[in-house]
Parts: structure tokens; C-alpha cells; sequence
């Protein structure tokens, strides 16, 4: 009797434990909950606004201010601050009244309010702004890089672009500059190389400042697998980091490769392309999303549906948007309700809530 009810104990714990591992921040009328993946509510709407789980909590907003609950709902920082950012590496930045600083899990300041603006911590630096300039602290609230520059961005790869008198350049984690201010615009860092634009014209340069791909193109997009989307005048193509054309420019427009294919535009109709350019599902849609979890949502028409990387109509148009699938699901929007699909099509939780957002992380 004693293992039989020792046995309905940790089933009944795991798959509780499991129920909540994910979950959705979901609104029934004007409030803010969270469901499980069952669409069951593991905490009732009754928030005005709420983020998704971070670090295992989630800031919310309860009468006017902001605190944060675990996933069970419960208080662990009280409402109390005019705006709130999620937990990043044991931190959140919170705003009272017009100054930012950071709290820790227990809501006890460990950076005091007395910034302009914030930004979360990256690579364990926060960019700050204090009277209209933009430095960087430590997670003892120290300036690493006093506030100097008009603006910045995170902290990649060792590496974050800064903008000093309408030019970007990029510093490091001691705040020199790395390559001096010189680009209109500039990209992330990826795998040590970079997009950026100079005299109007798009080019790569690596750590050093160096053109690996000299400026020409009129427009480029981040580097991802390996390949570059750019535009030669009207039509997009893509290039390898070498600047080399993989896929000459012949598009109206074009999206970033993912899992080996990416959308592209003829027209007024998208499809998808491999690497070599070849057309692997040819153009004939309204809009389409990159390929997710094996599927790729597509609009054709006025509804929503799902093809495969064959471009096989695995769930029929019938949705009014749709979001990608994420191991094994999708949201889906039907008479302005949200619910959840499986990757046969079918309900695992009903249309039902005005605005959601997928399923996030909660521990």
C-alpha cells in the first residue's frame, strides 16, 4: 500500500513538475495569466500586463506596478517598481520612478537606481545611459566603460558597435575602440565577421577593420549558415563571406536560410530555395514564415497553413495567422482567438484566448 502510494506521489509530482516546466503568458479579457501545455490556467488572469518566464520568474504588472512571481504565482518580488525588465544572468534592470537600476532574486538592489536608460546585462556588462550617453557597468554597478557614446549595443562575441558623432565603429570589453567610427550602418558580429555599410554601399570586415568583401552591395542582411542575403540594385541575391555569389541576384526578395532552405520572392509570390539557388518549392504563396520543427507556415490566400520541405500541404489553409512550430506545436489564430496546434492539425488546445504568446521556459 505504502509503494502504491509512493508511486501515485511522484507521478502525480512529475507530471505537475512537467506540466509547468512550460508556460504561456495568456489573456481572457483584459488580464494577463499563464497556462500549462495543457491550456490549463496554472496562474489566473489577473494581471494588467506579463512577460515570459526568465530564469524562473516573470515579471508582471499588478495595479499599476511591476514585480515578479514564480510559476506558481506566488510573490517573490512585490509590485513596486514603474517598469521591469526579465532576469538576465541572475539580474533584472527596474525602473523607479525615472531612474533604472538592477534587483536581485530576492528584489534587493544590487545596482541602485540612478540611469537614464539600461539595457540587460551581455557577456556580464550592461550598457547604461546617464546624461544622454551611453556607457558600460559591471555587475557591481562599476563603470568598465565610462558613458561616452551617443549609442550602443550588446556586448557579442567580445565585441559591441558603438555611435560616436553619427558614426559606427566597434569596442571592446575595456571600452577602446577596436575599429574606429567610420560605417552609416553596421551589423552583429557572426563567427568574427561582420555586414556594414560605408559610402552607401554594403560590405564584410573581420575583427581587425579589414574589408574581406568590399563594398558594393546595396543592401545586405546578417550573416547565417555561412551565407549572406544582398542586394544588387533591385534584386536580392546571396553571397558567401568570401563575397563570392552563391545565388545570383535574380529576387524581389528574399529571407535568411534556415535548416538549409530559405523563402524568396518572385513577383508577388514566395517559395524556397536551396543553397545552389534551385527552386525547392516553387513560388505560388501570399507569405510565408522560414521553415520551423520540419514545417514552414504559409499564407495562401486569406488563411494559414503548413507545408513540408517538399512543399506538401501537411495542414490545409484554414487559419487566420500562424506562428512556426516549436517542438511539436504552433500557435494558430482563428476568429481573432488563439489556440494550439499538433503537426497533424488537430487541436491540443482550443481557440479561446484574444492575445498569447508561445510556450516558454518557466524554471
Amino acid at each position: 500500500m505504502k509503494r502504491l502510494l509512493l508511486s501515485f506521489f511522484l507521478v502525480s509530482f512529475c507530471a505537475l513538475t512537467f506540466s509547468q516546466s512550460e508556460l504561456a503568458r495568456a489573456r481572457a479579457d483584459k488580464d494577463w495569466g499563464y497556462i500549462d501545455t495543457r491550456g490549463t490556467w496554472v496562474i489566473n488572469p489577473q494581471f494588467e500586463n506579463a512577460n515570459d518566464f526568465s530564469e524562473g520568474l516573470a515579471a508582471i504588472r499588478k495595479n499599476g506596478d511591476w514585480g515578479f512571481v514564480d510559476n506558481t504565482g506566488m510573490f517573490v518580488i512585490n509590485p513596486q517598481f514603474a517598469s521591469a525588465n526579465n532576469f538576465t544572468g541572475g539580474l533584472a534592470a527596474v525602473k523607479t520612478g525615472k531612474d533604472w537600476g538592477f534587483v536581485n532574486k530576492s528584489g534587493k538592489y544590487v545596482i541602485n537606481p540612478q540611469f537614464d536608460d539600461v539595457m540587460d546585462f551581455s557577456e556580464n556588462l550592461a550598457a547604461v545611459r546617464k546624461d544622454g550617453q551611453w556607457g558600460f557597468v559591471d555587475k557591481d554597478g562599476k563603470y568598465i566603460i565610462n558613458p561616452q557614446f551617443d549609442k550602443v549595443t550588446y556586448f557579442r562575441e567580445g565585441v559591441a558597435s558603438a555611435l560616436k558623432d553619427k558614426k559606427w565603429g566597434f569596442i571592446n570589453t575595456s571600452g577602446m575602440w577596436i575599429i574606429n567610427p567610420q560605417f552609416e550602418r553596421v551589423g552583429e558580429f557572426v563567427n568574427g565577421l561582420c555586414v556594414v555599410r560605408q559610402g552607401g554601399d554594403w560590405g564584410i570586415i573581420d575583427k581587425k577593420g579589414s574589408y574581406v568583401v568590399n563594398p558594393q552591395f546595396n543592401d545586405m542582411k546578417d550573416i547565417v549558415e555561412g551565407l549572406v542575403a544582398m542586394r544588387k540594385d533591385k534584386e536580392w541575391g546571396f553571397c558567401n563571406t568570401a563575397g563570392d555569389y552563391v545565388i545570383n541576384p535574380q529576387f524581389a526578395n528574399v529571407e535568411n536560410f534556415k535548416d538549409g532552405l530559405a523563402p524568396a520572392r518572385i513577383g508577388k509570390e514566395w517559395g524556397f530555395v536551396d543553397s545552389k539557388g534551385t527552386w525547392v518549392i516553387n513560388p505560388q504563396f501570399d507569405h510565408v514564415n522560414a521553415f520551423s520543427d520540419g514545417l514552414a507556415a504559409v499564407k495562401k490566400g486569406k488563411e494559414w497553413g503548413f507545408v513540408d520541405s517538399q512543399g506538401k500541404w501537411v495542414i490545409n489553409p484554414q487559419f487566420d495567422k500562424a506562428r512556426d512550430f516549436n517542438k511539436g506545436k504552433a500557435m494558430v489564430n482563428k476568429g481573432g482567438q488563439w489556440g494550439w496546434i499538433d503537426k497533424t492539425g488537430s487541436y491540443v488546445i482550443n481557440p479561446q484566448f484574444p492575445n498569447a504568446f508561445p510556450f516558454a521556459i518557466s524554471r
